[in-house]
């Protein structure tokens, strides 16, 4: 390598993007959302400037999410979103195409594979490396991937729950449900329709979840006004919503969960679940913050579960740690180009 060639480490989510710099750290934390206009297909913003246009847009212009499920369903955007990245965390005079390395989801096929190292290779890199994303989450959670010891990380972010079990360097067995964030947001929404009456937006039900969502019932209730749209009069209307309102309306997404964790123990070796009895299980992502998740899986698989620090930003530092010893981790990097 040069010495000039520049390192990104790109968590290209469903929900956010994050890019970290070796060195400098997590450069850009922005939502994985792009506006584009209808009439002749030009992108018009991207990332933080495009999601407050989300649900707000006139019918020219549409805001959505190019990353359906954690894997590129929008090639042209997906890439255009890549270069808007790396431009921006490199500066406007880099002229040297950095080495970029991006993470997928456990269950990527390899023709998705392929598309995001075009795409990073298309918007400016010059390597590129896919990793997939459990292994990045216990990196950067900590965990001594490289040991003959089973770990087992529990990703749940905006599209995608990842549920791995690692040993030496390598994924054992593991699983990808499409049930995360932003399945428990449309399942807010759905019940407070069928509940109230009452339209709200994905930003009103992100905004529940976060406020006083819980993934077991509280004793003390915390209450919320939501602020929505009657379905029969047409006119704002607010109503009160408590914890344990939340706490049923997701139970059905959370179930899905905690069986894709239940499905990849059943696979995993004897000697390491042994292992695993004894660490537990790590959480990382965005939306393992939920209150009481860790809880509630200790509850129904048995095993304790701990809540990674900082959990949201644990694949993006997994990257820049990679980056930074590429070759200790060169097991584990699927592939490059």
């Amino acid at each position: 390598m040069s010495f000039f060639s520049k390192k990104l480490g790109i968590d290209l989510g469903t929900a956010n993007t994050l890019v970290y710099v070796p060195g400098r750290g997590i450069v850009l934390n922005e939502p994985s959302v792009v506006a584009v206009s209808e009439e002749d297909n030009k992108i018009l913003a991207i990332g933080l400037e495009a999601k407050h246009m989300i649900g707000r847009t006139p019918d020219a212009i549409i805001a959505y999410r190019p990353m359906k499920d954690g894997v590129i369903s929008d090639y042209r955007v997906t890439e255009a979103m890549l270069r808007y990245y790396i431009d921006k965390a490199l500066g406007k005079w880099n002229f040297f195409k950095p080495d970029v390395l991006v993470s997928v989801p456990a269950g990527v096929t390899s023709t998705e594979r392929r598309a995001v190292i075009e795409a990073a290779v298309k918007a400016g890199a010059r390597n590129a490396y896919v990793v997939k994303e459990p292994i990045l989450a216990a990196i950067g959670a900590g965990i001594p991937i490289h040991e003959p010891m089973g770990h087992m990380i529990v990703d749940i972010g905006g599209g995608t729950t990842d549920v791995a079990v690692i040993s030496l360097g390598g994924i054992v067995s593991s699983t990808s449900v499409k049930c995360a964030g932003n399945r428990l947001d449309q399942s807010i929404a759905d019940y407070i329709k069928k509940t109230f009456n009452l339209a709200i937006g994905d930003k009103m039900a992100e905004d529940i979840k976060i406020k006083i969502g819980s993934a077991i019932p509280l004793d003390e209730e915390l209450v919320m006004t939501v602020k929505g749209r009657d379905f029969i009069s047409g006119l704002p209307r607010s109503v009160e919503l408590r914890t344990n309102e939340i706490v049923k309306a997701i139970s059905k997404d959370l179930r899905e969960v905690v069986a894709a964790i239940k499905f990849v123990l059943q696979e995993t070796p004897p000697e390491l679940s042994s292992d695993i009895i004894d660490r537990g299980i790590i959480m990382t992502g965005g939306s393992s913050q939920l209150r009481n998740l860790p809880e509630l899986v200790f509850r129904r698989v048995g095993v304790k579960a701990v809540l990674a620090k900082d959990a949201l930003y644990c694949v993006v530092k997994g990257t820049g740690i990679a980056l930074e010893h590429l070759d200790t981790y060169k097991k584990s990097i699927i592939a490059k180009r």
